[in-house]
């Protein structure tokens, strides 16, 4: 029998508040009624992790938006893996779509990015998803089997439990729309078949799958009763009091 998946919510705040407003966000969710059936995880701005990181109550842990490949060495505003899990942050997202297309992260890059995070003992949440051009022609699948196929090229199949699969169509990021829940698991459940043939049945009954582009309190309910969808990478709402509902929407 596969053992249940534990619903995931991570919110990342991308480059936005001051830390008294990021600082008011944490408040909110510390203040919150969570009964723990959802593993939540927020990721405010570098300058801010270690400050919110004391602040923010159990069960909620602090992420990391980027790291780098390298241990250490001259890579001028860099974070490395090593250094985020000295200071005690546990999680990174990598491969955001934001990085991809304005920072120029390539498939490899993120893969790299990816080995060395988990080898440091980091667990990452790692985006994947295509373009509206690359849907309109439907190469979705194509293409994030590409982006996946570069993840599995470079880490073994036991350092997949480390991992959480982020599917983000870049056309529904920030834009107001939201894929439907037919299409988002329709993706999903093709990410978990791919993860059945290339690394093993195990990892893909184990491996959460969560939903990102434009989540919100109104939409989420819908989405999370997906058999595929584990959760959701939450952008712009993580900001604002529907979160909260986000959180618990496996509830409602």
């Amino acid at each position: 029998m596969v053992a249940a998946r534990k619903f995931f919510v991570g919110g990342n705040f991308k480059m936005n508040g001051s830390l008294k407003e990021v600082e008011t966000i944490v408040q909110r969710i510390n203040e919150a009624n969570f009964d723990g059936s959802t593993e939540l995880v927020v990721a405010p701005p570098a300058l801010y992790l270690l400050k919110i990181q004391e602040e923010l109550k159990n069960p909620a842990e602090v992420s990391a938006q980027n790291s780098y490949t390298e241990k250490s060495g001259a890579f001028t505003g860099e974070i490395s893996p090593n250094q985020l899990k000295d200071a005690n942050v546990h999680w990174v997202i990598l491969g955001h779509s934001e990085r991809r297309s304005l920072f120029g992260d390539t498939d490899k890059l993120v893969a790299d990015k990816t080995k060395a995070a988990v080898e440091a003992g980091l667990a990452v949440i790692a985006c994947i998803g295509e373009s509206l051009e690359q849907r309109e022609k439907n190469e979705t699948q194509a293409v994030v089997e590409r982006q996946l196929e570069a993840i599995a090229n470079e880490i073994s199949e036991s350092q997949w439990k480390d991992i959480v699969i982020a599917y983000e169509p870049v056309w529904a990021i920030g834009t107001g729309k939201v894929a439907t829940k037919e299409q988002a698991q329709e993706v999903h459940a093709n990410i978990r078949q791919w993860l059945a043939k290339r690394v093993s049945q195990s990892v893909a009954d184990q491996t959460r799958i969560i939903y990102g582009g434009s989540v919100n309190g109104k939409n989420c309910a819908d989405l999370a009763n997906a058999a595929d969808i584990d959760g959701f990478l939450v952008g712009g709402a993580s900001l604002k009091p529907e979160f909260i509902d986000i959180v618990n929407s496996q509830k409602a």
